[in-house]
């Protein structure tokens, strides 16, 4: 299993993109959160290796603005440039928002004739765009050579974190925004490679963080990080760029985890 960190800042960062990954497994690719303009950050990340075209579904987290602002966008290029719609895995409690949240600027397409003249209007709904697919908190999601389990974080609105399984064995969690939570601490350490976030207010404090077993800070990366944060950091927990990627094999849990 592949991870690529497309975007690790935050929603106020100047120097970097949002919070974006790019999971892949053989030929199974999947994006996990989508902010603008996604297509750019996919292309600088991967060297444009991989496009829109090339992902096999995505996995949206929440609808913050920095997790989700380029649905609109991802949406667009399937339907217009791909001739397909957006295969988008989300929980219930985030999937029942999407279309409320974008219908004001997409449920109202104008056709124009062969001269460019408006000619009418037609109206569409969100299984027009997308083909949703519910994660579950209790079973397991395929795509591909990829399990995909979903677990609720404790965060302003509904947000779940992410535990992939590749059919080799590798597995890889992700936190998404959460407060910092026990539980969720050891749902993902089950995973070979832990990405967490940190950073301000209703969010992970990095000290919790930097406080857990060095055996778990060993298999974890973070995210989310506020700009000048790397400036002074210590590096007991490891700090992800824009463009890092990084291999997750499976292997024993080490004691004490």
């Amino acid at each position: 299993m592949r991870v690529t960190a497309l975007g690790t800042g935050d929603a106020f960062s100047a120097e970097r993109y949002s919070s974006c990954l790019l999971v892949e497994h053989g030929d199974t690719r999947l994006l996990v959160d989508c902010p603008h303009p996604i297509r750019k950050i996919l292309r600088e990340s991967t060297a444009g290796r991989v496009d829109v075209g090339d992902v096999d579904a995505l996995v949206l987290t929440h609808l913050h603005g920095d997790h989700a602002s380029g649905l609109e966008g991802f949406a667009w290029f399937c339907r217009f440039a791909l001739q397909r719609r957006a295969r988008l895995l989300a929980h219930p409690a985030v999937a029942a928002h999407v279309w409320p949240q974008l219908q004001g600027s997409m449920a109202e397409l104008l056709h124009v004739d062969d001269d460019n003249r408006p000619h009418h209007r037609s109206r569409l709904g969100a299984d027009d765009l997308f083909a949703v697919e519910p994660l579950s908190l209790t079973t397991s999601t395929r795509v591909g050579s990829l399990m995909v389990e979903a677990r609720m974080t404790i965060h302003h609105i509904p947000t779940t974190a992410l535990l992939l399984r590749a059919d080799d064995g590798a597995s890889f969690g992700y936190s998404a925004d959460t407060a910092f939570d026990e539980s969720l601490i050891e749902w993902l350490a089950r995973a070979d490679v832990v990405v967490h976030e940190t950073n301000l207010g209703a969010h992970t404090p990095y000290h919790k963080l930097a406080a857990l077993p060095a055996s778990l800070r060993a298999r974890m990366r973070l995210l989310h990080w506020p700009d000048g944060f790397d400036a002074g950091h210590d590096g007991a927990v490891p700090l992800l760029h824009d463009g890092d990627a990084f291999d997750v094999r499976p292997g024993p849990r080490p004691s004490g985890d």
